[in-house]
């Protein structure tokens, strides 16, 4: 793999990390144009339903284009959805080279753009940072190959694993700068979630809160197998543009829909699993209306339902350098295993420091 494709490629992805949060259902995307060694044009997808970023970056370019080469970080699209194909665009615009990250992850798709491309005389070259272009977009990939949202188990807790103390009081186990990233966290997923018992017992409004009043707020999702939250729940009686859905069991008290409905949430009663909301038939549920990741952040029923049910893609664990002791509640409850082997092990991604916390993030295979 060339150097320069190497370095080209790498402000692509710059450009599409630009967007963020912003972009669901469809991936981030960037390009850039190139011209004798010099970048003459740069876009990145802002928001479904847009221009891809192929399109803004030729704009960009103008006339400047012709013989010029365009680093995508997906494969140009060959189709007409919501936009015209970008591989017609690149065609027209006289681009002579089109070096691609990934190919299309969408199964009835996949290479259709780079070999059309190719077909009409298009220098085509794939793969080139492949891995770092699957990994800003692991929730649009799941989602277009299963159809369900990426699952992020979020938690902040002490060293020992405890997420509050035995008295069930949780505030401020982690710092400021832990609080601020999971504020950032909220503002980048499509959804947020959490069971019933921390709906009741802390009543959050489940909002993204970042300076200047910038983050958006992810749908909220309450797993609330009996229909226990009150109408008069913050998160119902807030200014905030997104919804709150409820999920419940099947054949739900019609006076409480009527109540929660009325609140403004929507109500959807899935099937039982054990007594329990049926968290598989969530995540379908949720993937047919499009959203492509759902950030899970408690309590521990929750988190351990989530776990059993191997459901969990993605780990954001925030530690806090303090002991809770055994009385303490735990981040996970029993999961009944019997050895240490039956565990599932995730892959460490990355950890970050923040003041005195610990962020570990890691993936399951």
């Amino acid at each position: 793999m060339a150097e320069a494709d190497r370095l080209f490629m790498k402000m692509a992805l710059a450009e599409a990390v630009k967007a963020r949060g912003r972009t669901s259902p469809n991936p981030l995307v960037g390009a850039v144009v190139v011209k004798d060694g010099e970048v003459i044009g740069r876009g990145r997808h802002k928001k479904a339903g847009t221009p891809h970023a192929e399109i803004h970056a030729l704009r960009s370019a103008g006339s400047r284009a012709v013989g010029a080469t365009i680093y995508v970080t997906l494969e140009p699209c060959n189709h007409t959805g919501r936009t015209p194909p970008c591989t017609q665009a690149i065609l027209a615009s006289g681009i002579k080279r089109v070096v691609i990250g990934m190919v299309d992850p969408n199964p009835h798709v996949t290479g259709s753009g780079r070999d059309f491309l190719a077909a009409r005389g298009i220098e085509v070259t794939s793969g080139v940072l492949a891995d770092k272009c699957r990994a800003i977009n692991r929730p649009f990939i799941k989602h277009i190959t299963t159809g369900l949202p990426w699952v992020i188990m979020k938690a902040g807790c002490s060293m020992d694993g405890r997420i509050a103390a035995g008295s069930g009081q949780c505030a401020w186990i982690t710092n400021e700068k832990s609080r601020h990233q999971v504020h950032l966290l909220r503002d980048r997923v499509d959804a947020i979630s959490v069971g019933i018992g921390t709906a009741l017992n802390d009543n959050p409004s489940l909002t993204t809160r970042l300076p200047g009043r910038q983050g958006r707020d992810p749908l909220r999702v309450i797993i609330d197998t009996s229909l226990k939250l009150p109408p008069g729940a913050k998160m119902l009686k807030q200014e905030s543009a997104a919804s709150t859905w409820i999920f419940c069991g099947p054949e739900p008290d019609g006076n409480k829909v009527k109540a929660l409905e009325t609140a403004g949430a929507r109500v959807l009663p899935v099937d039982l699993r054990k007594g329990r909301v049926d968290l598989y038939e969530v995540l379908a549920v949720l993937g047919r209306e499009q959203v492509n990741s759902l950030l899970v952040e408690g309590g521990s029923l929750i988190h351990t339902a989530f776990l059993q049910a191997g459901l969990v893609d993605q780990v954001n664990l925030f530690l806090a350098p303090v002991f809770l002791g055994s009385d303490a509640i735990p981040l996970i409850a029993e999961l009944g295993l019997k050895q240490v082997r039956d565990a599932r092990r995730f892959s460490l991604i990355r950890t970050r420091r923040f003041a005195d916390d610990i962020m570990i993030e890691g993936i399951f295979n």
